[in-house]
């Protein structure tokens, strides 16, 4: 009862914080992120706001088109899976936004369960849905006009790259795939970051057990993960990541959809899953970036020495860079999709390329 009151008030006072938040926000989209579109302007990168049906549940994207853009022609697109606590706006909107400037058609889409998507209970976050997310990105990108079918690569940033390991081990609709800042969310929930909890899995998984079985007797939802935090508790947070995390989506990028919450019963998905699983599948060109100051660069190390099937790959390494650093500024975005651009341009060629 102690931590569903906690919950409740912690709740509250991430409503009133992520509210003056988004008072700030002037974007008619709401993108909080540096440079944003504020207006679709004619020969410019444009953004259109897309809904689309995913499995029943109502799925809210953003598509950005290249500047000149033509329906009739052809253009290689990208898709982009957002971190584990993000929203479209953030981050991911940022790449997108980015990419597309390099003459991609590209997409930026909300978990269903998450952010602006529909699906209940909220903030649900099993690795099922978060990779069904990403094959349905491709489901909808690869029918939108102007779109190369044969020309689609996949971006995933955080949680959202190792969720985009797993769906491109199947979906070879993907002809390439990229990830930025790679987190395995299922050996971060089964062993603690930086394998720091090895000693409490089966205590946690009892804990998840009865949050499921609360929820089917009682239906109610036990929430793990942090709803606020005083700049007190952030200062004395001893890693770059939940540190600078806390920073980027409750301060500096705050986006009122965005919440580190997720259900506890989702641990009985997450903890006995892995990105890294059956990764052998995945033979697609990959390319791997990760700041060489990250203290989740381990994630990205294991994964990229397990893809021994890729036709080619490379880890990419930002240097001086944190996991957080590779959000938001610009001196670590910019060589991040330089690199992206060149690595996309050599391996998803084709017809009446546009791209620049």
């Amino acid at each position: 009862m102690e931590q569903l009151k906690y919950i409740i008030v912690a709740l509250f006072m991430a409503s009133g914080m992520i509210a003056s938040a988004q008072d700030k926000s002037k974007n008619t989209w709401g993108l909080v992120y540096g440079d944003a579109i504020t207006k679709n302007s004619k020969g410019q990168v444009q953004i259109h706001p897309v809904h689309y049906e995913l499995n029943g549940i109502r799925i809210a994207a953003n598509v950005y088109t290249p500047a000149n853009y033509d329906p009739t022609k052809h253009y290689p697109a990208i898709v982009v899976a957002h971190p584990n606590g993000g929203v479209k706006e953030q981050t991911a909107g940022l790449y997108a936004q980015r990419l597309a400037a390099a003459g991609y058609i590209t997409i930026a889409a909300d978990a269903a369960y998450q952010g602006a998507s529909a699906g209940t209970p909220r903030h649900t976050d099993k690795p099922q849905f978060r990779t069904e997310d990403i094959h349905g990105m491709a489901d909808y990108i690869t029918q939108y006009a102007g779109v190369d079918v044969h020309r689609v690569a996949a971006l995933g940033i955080c949680g959202g790259g190792g969720y985009t390991l797993k769906a491109a081990q199947s979906d070879k609709r993907f002809a390439a795939v990229a990830t930025l800042s790679m987190f395995n969310s299922g050996e971060v929930r089964r062993n603690g970051f930086q394998n720091s909890q090895l000693n409490t899995i089966q205590e946690r998984l009892q804990q998840a057990t009865e949050a499921r079985a609360q929820e089917a007797a009682a239906g109610e939802i036990k929430y793990a993960g942090v709803a606020s935090i005083s700049d007190e508790e952030i200062a004395n947070t001893s890693t770059d990541l939940y540190r600078e995390g806390f920073t980027y989506y409750y301060r500096s990028h705050a986006h009122p959809n965005s919440t580190f919450l997720y259900t506890t019963s989702s641990l009985l998905d997450l903890m006995t899953w892995d990105a890294t699983s059956g990764i052998e599948l995945l033979n697609q060109p990959l390319l791997m970036i990760a700041g060489d100051r990250a203290d989740t660069k381990y994630m990205s190390d294991e994964a990229f020495e397990k893809a021994i099937n890729s036709k080619t790959k490379e880890l990419f390494l930002l240097k001086g860079a944190t996991h957080i650093d590779t959000y938001w500024k610009p001196v670590y975005v910019d060589q991040a999709v330089q690199k992206l651009v060149d690595f996309f341009g050599s391996n998803l060629k084709g017809q009446d390329s546009n791209h620049q």
